[in-house]
């Protein structure tokens, strides 16, 4: 299994709205580094769900439950999604200061490449982060 995180501005799609949709297409990303990792995820992957904006901050975990396939947003054709599933909050959302200030999380994605939307999240950071939120691994 891999680890992923996406980001999302919570006042365009939040996990309350995840969860209330239940299974949703993870769609309009137009970078090619985050489309790479988004055919890279395969079902059953997880991901957590960061809220970009004010909030700055993981708040849930989703699983991949369709791999990627091409997204109708994208005129061109260039662009995938992927289904995602909401599993469960965690129960103490994980900020982006927190993580910061976490040595053991200094090489991850969010610290060092802060603007992309679809990042590969290592099993070690993954167990690290879940126990700051308060959940199982």
């Amino acid at each position: 299994m891999n680890y992923w995180l996406l980001k999302t501005e919570p006042d365009t799609y939040s996990w309350d709205d995840q969860v209330k949709k239940g299974t949703e297409p993870w769609s309009g990303v137009r970078n090619f580094r985050a489309r790479s990792n988004l055919q890279a995820m395969k079902k059953g992957d997880k991901a957590f769900f960061y809220h970009t904006g004010d909030e700055k901050q993981i708040v849930g975990i989703v699983s991949v439950t369709r791999e990627a396939y091409p997204d109708p947003s994208d005129k061109d054709g260039t662009f995938v999604m992927v289904d995602v599933k909401a599993v469960q909050p965690l129960k103490t959302p994980v900020t982006l200061k927190q993580v910061k200030e976490t040595k053991e999380l200094a090489d991850m994605e969010l610290v060092r490449v802060s603007r992309l939307s679809v990042q590969n999240v290592t099993p070690e950071a993954w167990k690290r982060i879940c126990k700051m939120g308060g959940v199982k691994a």
